[in-house]
């Protein structure tokens, strides 16, 4: 039985296809639409921002120990510069004096990092690291800090104070007459101290925590 009368043609595979073709290609753009309509918009300026952005509008950090171990101390005074300011002129607003610490080999218990920054829009938000807990120490080879306050129970074995920071063996930075002091060990409990820059040849952070949280919660 014929389903088709003669007198009435049927459409051809082509054009089926063809039909097929259309209608998946206007299916996908309307997809495209809703997708690009729905999508968030994109990340102001005011919220990027720059390391260096960041350095300038902080200044210093925080640090934190419940115990630093240290051999090899040495420490002098310095000039802290901030970006775009000149070493060379001591009325620089951009100058700072701190204490340039260096420690050839240093273990640090229960460790605390933060700098707190303010943030366009977001405010003021907390940078903070975490480690050495748990009786396994952070370990830093060659720890440098420039700090501008300093406060814990310290011990030094084998002292010397007053000494010509450019007699020091890793006396790099210092200039001729200036005062400085190191010691063969150093222990320093409940250590607390600002600073404006910590270096370090190696730096082991066992368990490390990072957190970026809102608000000011520096380590003490």
């Amino acid at each position: 039985m014929n389903l088709f009368p003669r007198g009435r043609p049927t459409a051809s595979l082509f054009v089926q296809l063809l039909t097929l073709t259309g209608l998946t290609l206007v299916a996908a753009e309307v997809i495209s639409l809703l997708l690009i309509f729905n999508l968030p918009p994109p990340t102001p300026d005011f919220y990027r921002i720059t390391a260096e952005q960041i350095a300038e509008q902080s200044g210093f950090g925080q640090v934190s120990a419940d115990k630093l171990e240290g051999t090899g101390f040495v420490q002098y005074g310095g000039i802290a510069t901030e970006k775009g300011g000149d070493p060379r002129n001591p009325a620089d607003p951009k100058n700072h004096l701190v204490a340039v610490s260096g420690i050839a080999s240093a273990k640090l218990y229960n460790l605390c990092q933060s700098m707190v920054v303010k943030l366009p829009v977001v405010g003021e938000t907390t940078l903070r690291i975490g480690a050495g807990g748990g009786g396994k120490p952070a370990h830093a080879d060659h720890l440098v800090v420039h700090t501008d306050d300093l406060g814990g129970d310290a011990v030094f074995h084998n002292i010397v104070i007053g000494q010509d920071a450019s007699t020091f063996e890793d006396g790099s930075g210092s200039l001729a007459g200036v005062f400085g002091q190191q010691a063969d060990t150093v222990r320093i409990d409940h250590l607390r101290q600002s600073t404006r820059e910590v270096k370090a040849a190696t730096f082991r952070l066992t368990g490390l925590h990072l957190t970026v949280k809102a608000g000011s919660k520096p380590c003490y």
